[in-house]
């Protein structure tokens, strides 16, 4: 692979991404994976090097931008937009290996896609300079287009069996094909079958570390923000970017045909109860996305503490909540064109309830550390 030119995400090249996945979205919908096309398209547009570390010829971006271009791209495809920011944050991860398996991944250029399942399984059994690994490992979204695997599983014989982060090529892997979701449908989250190989110590990280960011410990002083940030702080308000691009884009299908004169004479706009439904869908999707914003900006630039890692998982899990509610919303509220399971309305319905029943967002898990971090969630509080 060719070195590419150092810098992070262009404005101009996520428009085009956007409109070269929204076109193939019809091909990669039946595919299950998305089109060779997106693929190159999203490359383009920097996703892959976002947050890649710049002595490799990355951007080291900041969680704003990379929200910003999955929201431009998830208007058109969610599918394309969900790879787009796991691509991304996956570069994040692998620049907390040791230096010697960053250069093994980015020593020929920063555009190196990287699928992950970071959900341990399989084993890891210690060995001279580095570690026997093996096992299964589901999903995996864009396997089918990656360069690099990054797989979890727990040390065979560790005390309490901690669970360690793996790079391998993803030439050493097979794929099965599983994935048969509602929604994100071209995401290609299939199943990783590793038999049996060899990483070495250099191209492995413990999990703690890894979700934990480099926010402590020698030489982290010359790192950037987007290394040190904790998985928390920032993993949710990525995975609901795709989600707030959907649910746009599902408002304004549903406009369209809340604003057309029916057989009757009469526009559905015209009926009050179709009136409220505009306003409340459209200010839970406008409020989610000032949320996500705010989060972001809190992730880029405020003090990492407990609180505020906390209050970033909050608004992810509310924000995917109100996104979910709203367009599921208008979806029962559409005539039945629009409850088409080929159209578009039905199309951007699945992927925002597929996103938000997603592990990261749940509200329950959210909100114990929310109540923890502020002192309120222990057993021993009143």
């Amino acid at each position: 692979m060719p070195p590419g030119r150092s810098g992070g995400l262009s404005e101009e090249a996520v428009r085009r991404a956007a409109g070269t996945a929204l076109r193939g979205t019809s091909e990669a919908r039946r595919q299950r994976r998305l089109t060779a096309g997106t693929v190159a398209a999203l490359q383009a547009a920097g996703f892959v090097r976002h947050f890649v570390p710049r002595r490799w010829g990355g951007g080291e971006g900041t969680f704003g931008e990379v929200f910003d271009a999955s929201v431009a791209v998830g208007e058109g495809c969610a599918s394309a937009a969900w790879c787009a920011v796991l691509w991304a944050a996956h570069g994040r991860f692998a620049a907390l290996l040791p230096e010697e398996g960053q250069r093994e991944i980015w020593g020929e250029g920063p555009d190196v896609r990287i699928a992950a399942v970071l959900k341990p399984s399989g084993s890891a059994s210690r060995l001279p300079g580095g570690w026997l690994l093996q096992g299964e490992w589901e999903p995996a979204s864009s396997v089918d287009h990656a360069h690099w695997v990054l797989l979890a599983a727990p040390e065979a014989d560790g005390p309490g069996r901690p669970a360690r982060v793996f790079a391998v090529p993803r030439s050493l892997v097979s794929v099965r094909d599983t994935w048969k979701a509602t929604g994100l449908l071209a995401t290609g989250g299939s199943t990783v079958v590793l038999d049996a190989a060899v990483v070495p110590d250099g191209r492995s990280v413990s999990l703690a570390t890894l979700l934990g960011g480099a926010g402590a410990g020698a030489g982290t002083a010359l790192r950037s923000r987007c290394h040190t940030a904790p998985a928390h702080l920032a993993g949710g308000l990525m995975f609901c970017a795709p989600a707030v691009g959907a649910a746009r884009r599902a408002l304004t299908v549903w406009i369209r045909w809340a604003g057309a004169t029916a057989p009757d004479g009469v526009r559905p706009l015209d009926r009050p109860s179709v009136r409220e439904r505009l306003a409340r869908s459209s200010a839970e999707i406008e409020a989610a996305e000032l949320m996500l914003r705010t989060a972001a900006g809190r992730a880029d630039t405020e003090a990492i503490t407990a609180e505020a890692i906390a209050a970033n998982r909050r608004d992810a899990a509310v924000a995917a909540d109100w996104l979910a509610t709203a367009v599921d919303r208008l979806f029962r509220t559409g005539g039945t064109h629009l409850l088409d399971s080929e159209g578009e309305l039905h199309r951007h319905w699945t992927d925002v309830l597929t996103i938000a029943s997603h592990g990261a967002l749940r509200l329950e898990a959210a909100a114990e550390a929310y109540a923890g971090a502020l002192g309120t969630g222990g057993a021993g509080d009143a």
